[in-house]
């Protein structure tokens, strides 16, 4: 499924996945997996890491460590692709729109239940809102500040 992808520098940060093949839109670009474990097991081992590659799904707190060429996709707030759970806690990479080859994979990341602040988004675009917070995390953490 994730043939035609290569990972190679992004202006948006470091490291890119990008695809050598047209992709239509609805299409499975690749499925984000790697080893899965509870949340607390991966604070603990990531505690002095400040770069992670972690994926929460489902609604026990649990995350696939990343490994693969799905990890280099960077966040975007204007995103190409979108990510999906399907019922067996799968999380696949799916194309929002026809993607040209060539083009940098990209999706939001609405990060919830990050320790640092801002999560700053360097994604340059029109639309950028700064962060790579979610945008129920940002009214939570606004709210949480006007107590």
């Amino acid at each position: 499924m994730s043939h035609g992808l290569i990972v190679k520098s992004s202006e948006i940060h470091a490291a890119g996945c990008y695809t050598t093949k047209p992709l239509r839109k609805g299409q499975r670009v690749c499925e984000y997996d790697g080893p899965r474990m509870s949340k607390a097991v991966a604070d603990e081992r990531y505690a002095d890491r400040w770069v992670t590659y972690l994926f929460g799904y489902g609604t026990a707190d649990m995350v696939i460590d990343g490994f693969g060429v799905a990890m280099f996709m960077n966040h975007c707030c204007e995103p190409n692709c979108e990510t999906e759970e399907d019922e067996d806690e799968r999380i696949f990479v799916v194309a929002l729109r026809d993607i040209k080859a060539g083009e940098e994979l990209v999706y939001e990341y609405n990060l919830w239940d990050s320790e640092d602040s801002d999560q700053t988004c360097y994604c340059g675009k029109p639309k950028c809102r700064g962060t790579m917070l979610s945008k129920d995390e940002v009214e939570r953490r606004a709210k949480a500040t006007r107590r």
